[in-house]
């Protein structure tokens, strides 16, 4: 399975692994090949760690509270208890292990190793200036959160592959045909 790594943030990039939520609900983690795919195309590590259906369900878990905690960010409202925990405990695991080596640089470590990356940065959304930027993509079925960093802060879509083309597709249809009544 191929992902998409649009977001500049990884936590941004991890979450829309379930997407249209409350639409479809497209579970793209079904798997724990599909989890072990998502970590080797995000190059949080070199190679992927062995991931089992237990490593999956932590990590769908640890999203849905991500999921949770960013919503609450951008709404302005308080976090459940519960999300911060499963946060908290997640952030609170080492982190991968970095290494300079002859042929360069080294990213090793475990499935905790890399949901300690997410967790981290999920929480560091929460002190960052990036909290200010965080939007939710104007598609309607899309529900990925995106870092407007674009000129004038007018960007519209989590991507313009996808969403945006969707987007500007409609809207030629529709110019088209007010043009021809």
């Amino acid at each position: 399975m191929h992902f998409e790594f649009i977001a500049d943030r990884p936590v941004l990039d991890f979450l829309p692994t379930i997407a249209e939520r409350g639409y479809t609900d497209v579970e793209h983690l079904r798997r724990p090949q599909d989890l072990a795919d998502w970590i080797s195309q995000s190059g949080l590590l070199d190679n992927a760690p062995r991931v089992d259906d237990q490593d999956l369900e932590r990590a769908k878990q640890l999203r849905e509270a991500m999921f949770r905690l960013v919503e609450a960010l951008m709404g302005n409202a308080k976090p459940a208890a519960v999300d911060r925990r499963i946060v908290n405990a997640a952030a609170a695991g080492a982190l991968p292990q970095i290494r300079l080596e002859a042929a360069g640089l080294r990213r090793t470590g475990d499935i905790d190793a890399v949901l300690a990356v997410l967790a981290r940065d999920c929480l560091d959304l929460f002190g960052s200036s990036d909290r200010e930027l965080l939007r939710w993509c104007a598609d309607p079925h899309c529900t990925r959160p995106y870092i407007d960093r674009s000129r004038g802060s007018r960007r519209r879509w989590c991507g313009m592959r996808g969403c945006g083309d969707r987007a500007k597709a409609a809207a030629y249809r529709q110019r088209q045909r007010s043009a021809e009544h």
